[in-house]
């Protein structure tokens, strides 16, 4: 499969001239977030076969034409993954040349075996983490595992005392949905930071309003770091409604309207989604976001076609 908008540099508008590439080395999101010019990054989850890896990797090799800042790997429930975690982000960093972080969570983990899994992290080149609380089991509450941690900031604290990880911590604009009010979940966000989280990436929302109110309470709140705003390219209704739904993110009037006369019609969907966040993404970037991460849901082509529209 060929990389068009990888062989050619297009006249880009000034929202996103400048961007930082970087050779892989020992490279901290950080400092790509404070060095001059937009990021942009991807995320991806492991899959669960040899070929569904394969296919993965196919993929990151097909956006690697587009060169992100970095790309990111989740983590699933209970740490059931997390050998795939390491293996994929060492093959994305050693063998592909791009970027890494890897995410780790609270969730099913005594502090032992975070400990072994920053080891093994550190022990392939990874240097940068994004630390999370974690999900349940689907239909269970979240509950810390005797010796491990029960919140994010607790899992930060330790990744700082550990060495030179750079740490990222996950935001939410529209309020964690196990928050019970807006300034409680602002409360635990700066005790997030205060305990080592280096950037912050947003969870998906889909009005820009959300994100830049979002980041005039967390200035406010005395929060400093770089807040990297996450953007999900709509590629299918019933999965955006479900996605919502589980995040507490919303969708606008305008948007759902356009998706609900588009679907049945892939290619219509995918257009809608695509205009969508073209859009979110200019705004944000003219505004003086410090990059994009987006969702990529382990598929490239509505992420080239943004990009592409954005350069």
């Amino acid at each position: 499969m060929g990389h068009p908008e990888g062989e050619r540099h297009l006249e880009r508008p000034d929202c996103v001239r400048g961007t930082r590439f970087r050779k892989v080395g020992r490279v901290r999101i950080d400092e790509i977030l404070k060095s001059g010019g937009p990021a942009f990054s991807f995320e991806f989850f492991p899959p669960k076969t040899p070929k569904g890896s394969e296919n993965l990797l196919g993929t990151i090799e097909e956006l690697k034409a587009l060169e992100p800042s970095f790309v990111s790997v989740t983590y699933g429930a209970m740490g059931s993954n997390r050998g795939k975690v390491i293996e994929l982000v060492e093959k994305i960093k050693n063998d592909l040349g791009v970027e890494a972080m890897a995410h780790l969570s609270c969730t099913g983990h005594t502090r032992a075996e975070l400990e072994g899994v920053l080891d093994q992290l550190s022990g392939v080149g990874i240097e940068n983490v994004l630390a999370l609380r974690g999900d349940p089991p689907k239909g269970e509450e979240f509950e810390a595992v005797e010796g491990g941690f029960a919140h994010a900031s607790d899992l930060a604290t330790m990744i700082k005392a550990r060495g030179s990880f750079c740490i990222g911590g996950a935001a939410y604009p529209e309020v964690h949905p196990d928050a019970p009010d807006a300034e409680t979940d602002l409360a635990n966000l700066v005790k997030k930071v205060d305990a080592g989280a280096d950037f912050l990436i947003t969870q998906l929302f889909f009005s820009n309003a959300d994100y830049f109110g979002f980041v005039e309470r967390a200035r406010a709140a005395g929060i400093s770091v770089p807040i990297v705003p996450g953007i999900m390219p709509i590629t299918d209704v019933a999965q955006v409604k479900r996605f919502t739904a589980m995040c507490g993110a919303t969708i606008p009037a305008d948007l759902l309207s356009a998706l609900e006369a588009a679907d049945g019609d892939g290619e219509r969907v995918l257009q809608v989604g695509v205009d969508h966040a073209v859009a979110q993404c200019r705004e944000l970037l003219e505004r003086g976001a410090p990059g994009v991460h987006f969702y990529t849901l382990n598929r490239s082509p509505a992420t080239r076609r943004i990009l592409t529209a954005l350069r």
